[in-house]
């Protein structure tokens, strides 16, 4: 038996610890103790026959009343290092996942659908050496581990990667000068290439490498949400980050400040161009690394997810020769997207564009981009005074940050120009009371604005194993409420959702898509901004005059099959 074994602290029943968590009422807790005593049937058997309790709960109880902890497979890291210990065949014979490995204490942590089968335990102790930690885990859960983990190259690869490092590390005595040299030799180039694989084909927009206190932790972010996907021991951090500073040329001597690079990195035919940032933290160096991706192209404003009333504001508002237009949300809403797109829809040799950008993300040709340096003096507000004197006739300024900026992007569109920014606020209306914090004249304002455009990103629902469902009624009434007179009359009978598969990667979402609102600047939007109001009453009056929200456009993609409600919920509920 396991040294990590207990008995259960206290004698408590699976239906205690249900009713205890409320998740049983006192009638279905009176009905499980009955027909348990009376039929002679476990309570186990009895629960799983609850239809509001979830395979995860049930897990979660069950590990309570064994004294055993729980975890959620879902969002943990696995280890190469701990997978080579037990086979695919093993793993599925016992329906167990090793996910952890200490090198010191050598203690292997395995998540298991049945952590009490002491059979299982014994057995893999017997075939490892090692001690063994259970964990209980949702049979589901271990099961889609067991063909993700296994099947997936990056563990495989970098495990393998990981034991050659360790190996050359013990063989090799290295002098300090040769140490750049033996970081590109050395495996751990293979670690940074597998790493770096993997994020391209699983179109991650984002790679974290995070030293911990006793490994290092690698996540993806994928369709704007971070997923764990590795967890290195902490011998190969050192190695790990020299070898991406190398590559950023970034000073691989220095530690205690932050750095940033840049380097491009080909997979195939696809060429990114990564940025990466370093930071010091408590336990070694946080690397983050942004994919920039060169091919594919700029996306149409209507394969954004713009339609409608929305689309038909922002074109009438681009096809003005003078004036300025906003894009608001928050940071990563896709604000730089949606206005390379514009630019690309405006790009002809009759017009002369100009871009003020912190950083340059995409290189469009034709377009005469300037990456701002405050370092030389090239800020947003020397950058826009200078374009003035290149005559141009549509300009952008990657953020509008301050009041010289304000007034100049002001000025720029009094004198026949049309200016193009973004701005953090959270929706549309907010975005003019904000200019005038910033110090823009009201009514210079009510004279330039054109149009804003608030949006947000919501994943799509994923084409391979998108199913329907019937919503409950709560679910059904909040989608009326919000649309309004754009409730279709049929009603809604059933909506969307991915279940989960290997081309989603078991998320249930593949690809993101924008809800937006566009809110142009009428006549009457104009006598608000004059008289002093907040974004409250610019947002009624917008809204009077027709204009789709976001949580309303957001709405409409999920009657449609687009996304989902919890998708518009998590990025647009105020």
């Amino acid at each position: 038996m396991p040294s990590d074994f207990q008995a259960p602290a206290k004698n408590q029943t699976l239906s205690d610890i249900l009713f205890e968590e409320k998740l049983i009422t006192q009638e279905q807790y009176n009905d499980i103790k009955v027909k348990s005593a009376a039929q002679n049937l476990s309570e186990e058997t009895l629960v799983s026959g609850i239809k509001t309790i979830t395979e995860a709960q049930l897990a979660e109880a069950k590990a309570k009343m064994l004294n055993i902890p729980y975890i959620a497979l879902e969002e943990t890291s696995f280890s190469p290092q701990a997978l080579e210990y037990i086979s695919r065949a093993v793993a599925e014979r016992f329906l167990l996942i090793p996910f952890m490995y200490d090198d010191k204490t050598k203690i292997l942590s395995v998540a298991m659908s049945n952590p009490v089968d002491l059979d299982a335990i014994s057995f893999v102790q017997q075939k490892t050496g090692l001690t063994i930690k259970t964990f209980a885990a949702t049979p589901s859960e271990v099961t889609r581990a067991i063909d993700t983990q296994y099947r997936q190259e990056i563990v495989g690869e970098v495990g393998q990667a990981v034991k050659e490092t360790e190996e050359f590390s013990k063989t090799k005595t290295v002098d300090s000068k040769d140490i750049a040299q033996i970081i590109k030799e050395a495996p751990v180039a293979k670690i940074v290439s597998t790493i770096l694989e993997y994020a391209v084909n699983s179109r991650a927009s984002d790679v974290h490498i995070e030293p911990q206190e006793d490994r290092v932790r690698v996540r993806y972010r994928i369709d704007g949400i971070l997923y764990d996907r590795l967890s290195l021991p902490k011998s190969v951090q050192e190695a790990l980050i020299s070898r991406i500073k190398i590559l950023s040329d970034m000073k691989i001597d220095e530690h205690r400040t932050p750095q940033d690079g840049r380097f491009n990195f080909r997979v195939d035919n696809n060429e990114v161009d990564l940025r990466i940032s370093v930071l010091p933290t408590v336990f070694g160096e946080k690397i983050v690394m942004r994919l920039l991706r060169k091919s594919g192209g700029i996306p149409s404003l209507g394969e954004l997810g713009l339609t409608g009333t929305s689309l038909k504001n922002l074109e009438t508002a681009m096809l003005r020769p003078h004036g300025i237009i906003i894009v608001v949300g928050p940071t990563g809403s896709g604000k730089t997207t949606t206005l390379y797109s514009v630019l690309a829809k405006l790009n002809t040799t009759r017009v002369n564009i100009m871009t003020l950008e912190d950083p340059v993300e995409y290189q469009i040709a034709g377009i005469n981009q300037v990456q701002i340096n405050p370092a030389v003096g090239l800020t947003f507000a020397d950058g826009l005074r200078s374009f003035l004197r290149q005559d141009p006739n549509i300009i952008l300024v990657g953020e509008i940050r301050d009041n010289e900026t304000t007034e100049l992007a002001i000025q720029a569109a009094l004198t026949g120009h049309l200016v193009f920014s973004t701005l953090h606020t959270s929706n549309a209306a907010g975005a003019l009371p904000r200019l005038v914090d910033l110090g823009a004249e009201r009514f210079l304002l009510a004279s330039t604005m054109t149009a804003v455009l608030g949006q947000r990103i919501v994943r799509k629902i994923c084409d391979n194993c998108k199913t329907s469902y019937t919503p409950l009624p709560q679910i059904v009434d909040e989608i009326k409420n919000v649309l309004g007179s754009l409730y279709p009359a049929e009603g809604v009978t059933k909506l969307y959702k991915g279940n989960g598969c290997d081309q989603c990667g078991s998320s249930g979402y593949l690809g993101r898509i924008g809800i937006f609102e566009c809110l142009p600047v009428t006549d009457k939007i104009t006598k608000l901004v004059l008289s002093n109001p907040d974004s409250s009453s610019i947002e009624r009056e917008a809204i009077a005059e027709g204009m789709i929200t976001m949580k309303q456009d957001g709405y409409l993609k999920v009657l449609q099959g687009i996304t989902t409600v919890e998708e518009v919920l998590r990025v647009a509920q105020e």
